[in-house]
């Protein structure tokens, strides 16, 4: 089976994996989901939002999210792409989308006008007038798994796959509490709905512990055991389950108002730091060693056909086996590309002066330099079946495309001849 993920040709993406194993795991990806129910610009909005979270975008100005559309309108086509540009949005026209997903920003830099007679007031323009929402993933679409980098990795067919510079993982805490043996399992549920005790797979994850507690109610209160004035010991378990620090707020009103206790005795945790399956960049290896001549025409095969192709620096009969990949502009990533083992390095938009010092280190790395939006084309299939997934839990009727025009800027490379 052909891993190539060419516009024109059919999408192959991988299945979910564990394992982040990309050797057989690509299939045909379901372009339609069968259902029956509507969805709203607002659901398909939160579906993205569940699968691509707006806090993992670099900090700064990064210009994610809704840019276009009425939240309330109904979705039934979605285009996807990496520019949102002109071309794009005719193709959006013409596919009737309600919603195009763009990985690059429209508004990336502040502007004070959005007048059709300019270009990104010209696509405003339109797709407000085609009723076209744009929702933007960018920098928050790079890191995770089934993202930007990890979509480029899978296409070269790269197994064993981690991050070349891990994130932290979403913070955690540790909530305990103390409840009537009676009330534990009710008060376990209510953590559970407002998103405590998911680890992994699992979901409703608790440890508990029997004891006893004790405790005085003062003339004011109104004890939901015992009396004012007496002391009680109450046979209690002990509750601890995790939580993701965003979800703190959420948690502790579930635990106040299912907790049968006028005022509940909880204790809030940090827990340690680690790495998670975030990063930037992905480092993995191929099945097999191949010469950097042959790896360099299985990239530019794989990839979207551009004029530019690929650039190539190293030896051309060195072997690799190791490669880093970084989707979209990675020379800021060159020293941990260097350090991490890898033959070689597959990025775009390097430039001379760090290119030209990198391949000065003893075993530096080869240098494979693609075009910016054919690296990250690849993220749009695995996207769309991403996405589906959802679509289908949710029994929405949408059906989804990939675009097929090419927004490289460049569009002709002229070969430099000896004279």
């Amino acid at each position: 089976m052909s891993t190539g993920m060419h516009p024109s040709r059919g999408a192959l993406v991988p299945a979910r994996t564990r394992s982040h194993s990309a050797s057989a795991l690509l299939r045909p990806v379901d372009r339609v989901a069968h259902v029956t129910m509507p969805a709203t610009l607002n659901d398909v909005v939160a579906g993205i939002e569940t699968a691509y979270p707006p806090r993992w975008a670099d900090e700064g100005d990064d210009a994610i999210g809704l840019i276009v559309g009425e939240p309330e309108s109904s979705v039934k086509r979605i285009l996807f792409a990496v520019d949102p540009v002109s071309a794009v949005v005719e193709e959006a026209v013409a596919y009737d989308a309600d919603l195009l997903v763009a990985h690059h920003p429209l508004l990336f830099r502040a502007v004070t006008s959005v007048a059709a007679d300019r270009p990104k007031g010209r696509v405003i323009h339109e797709l407000i007038r085609h009723g076209i929402g744009l929702y933007v993933a960018h920098t928050n679409a790079d890191s995770p798994s089934r993202g930007v980098s990890e979509s480029l990795a899978f296409a070269l067919g790269l197994d064993r796959l981690r991050p070349l510079v891990a994130h932290p993982a979403d913070p955690l805490e540790k909530v305990v509490t103390f409840v009537p043996r009676d009330d534990a399992q009710r008060v376990i549920d209510a953590l559970s709905d407002a998103g405590a005790g998911s680890i992994g797979d699992y979901d409703r994850c608790a440890y508990l512990s029997d004891g006893r507690g004790t405790f005085k109610p003062n003339d004011r209160a109104q004890p939901a055991i015992g009396r004012p004035g007496e002391v009680q010991i109450v046979d209690e378990t002990r509750v601890e389950m995790v939580l993701p620090r965003a979800h703190r707020e959420a948690v502790l009103q579930a635990l106040r108002s299912a907790h049968p206790y006028e005022e509940p005795a909880f204790d809030l945790l940090d827990l340690a730091a680690w790495d998670g399956e975030r990063g930037a960049g992905r480092a993995g290896e191929l099945a097999e060693a191949v010469t950097l001549r042959d790896f360099a025409h299985r990239v530019a095969d794989t990839l979207p056909s551009t004029p530019a192709g690929a650039k190539v620096s190293g030896d051309l009969d060195r072997m690799v086996r190791r490669v880093a990949v970084v989707a979209g502009a990675g020379d800021f990533l060159l020293d941990e590309a260097r350090h991490s083992g890898a033959d070689v390095y597959v990025t775009s938009d390097l430039r001379h002066h760090p290119a030209s010092e990198f391949r000065e280190y003893d075993g530096a790395p080869a240098l494979i330099d693609v075009p910016h939006w054919a690296a990250e084309w690849t993220w749009l299939p695995v996207a769309q079946q991403t996405l589906s997934e959802s679509w289908l839990a949710q029994g929405w009727t949408i059906t989804s495309e990939l675009s097929r025009t090419c927004t490289d800027p460049w569009n002709y490379r002229a070969a430099c001849c000896a004279r």
